[in-house]
């Protein structure tokens, strides 16, 4: 298909929950132009995106909660969308951090992350990336080793780094690697690992792990994570659902819970190691 015309996919929740948000950031990792307005979500492409709707019902189910989605997918003539979109992000500010695209300024007196959505999402839009970037905040010194398990856009692991911490990142995702990678290279800022997998990939111990990923992988991977931790770490686990909350809280009972903290219906767990 050329530049005339281009794909809209058009998701509508009829659900009381509020997954737009968290919808919309895991959608903006496999596919560029995600926008969104109340129970809806509009992803636009001049590349076939049926694959999303089968990626949606996969993430649905390992969620184990029932969200009834309407699609509707169409082919539009193109009239410049793509600066449509630009227009209709916004930066966002969560603690010190400022989050921008590249088509808006830095703020003077914040700690700035330039993020274009048309390459990932997971902007800090979302809950859990808010909790975990104010637990970043409170946490994150200079000099800490750090791995961001399932890093997405790469936003928690740059604004770890922008703390000073010597960041390792990764994800199962291949796309969700490059989207990060290219990100820190548009802050000009340096990882020190990055790879496509988990954490079950490395045998270092680490002064801060996070991880953003949904109750049951957390669960799943809860023997690496505590092989990673040294005595004294931080842990900071995200994305968790609060009807799952008690399977995290089951999986990491042998470490010290420091704080809960919760939006809407997704919970941040914070803990250290003794």
């Amino acid at each position: 298909m050329g530049k005339d015309s281009y794909y809209e996919l058009v998701i509508t929740l009829n659900t009381k929950e509020n997954f737009v948000d968290f919808l919309a950031d895991f959608i903006a990792n496999i596919s560029n132009g995600v926008e969104i307005s109340d129970n809806k979500i509009v992803v636009r492409s001049e590349k076939d995106i049926s694959n999303i709707k089968n990626a949606i019902d996969t993430l649905i189910k390992s969620l184990g909660v029932k969200i009834d989605i309407d699609y509707k997918i169409e082919k539009k003539r193109n009239i410049d969308w793509i600066e449509n979109y630009k227009s209709s992000i916004k930066p966002i500010e969560v603690g010190r951090f400022y989050i921008y695209p590249s088509w808006h300024e830095p703020k003077r007196g914040k700690i700035n992350i330039k993020l274009d959505p048309a390459l990932a999402f997971g902007s800090g839009h979302h809950a859990t990336t808010r909790l975990c970037l104010r637990a970043i905040e409170r946490y994150v010194q200079d000099g800490n080793t750090l791995l961001d398990i399932g890093c997405g856009s790469g936003i928690l692991g740059l604004a770890s780094r922008k703390l000073g911490a010597i960041v390792d990142l990764c994800d199962t995702d291949p796309v969700a690697v490059e989207s990060c990678k290219k990100n820190f290279m548009l802050n000009q800022e340096e990882y020190n690992a990055l790879w496509e997998g988990s954490v079950n990939m490395t045998q270092k111990r680490y002064d801060i792990i996070i991880a953003n990923i949904i109750a049951d992988v957390l669960k799943f991977i809860a023997n690496d994570i505590n092989r990673t931790l040294k005595s004294g770490s931080i842990l900071i686990l995200s994305g968790i659902l609060d009807k799952k909350e008690d399977i995290v809280r089951d999986s990491y009972s042998n470490l010290k819970l420091l704080e809960r903290n919760q939006e809407d219906e997704w919970v941040t767990l914070v803990y250290q190691k003794n």
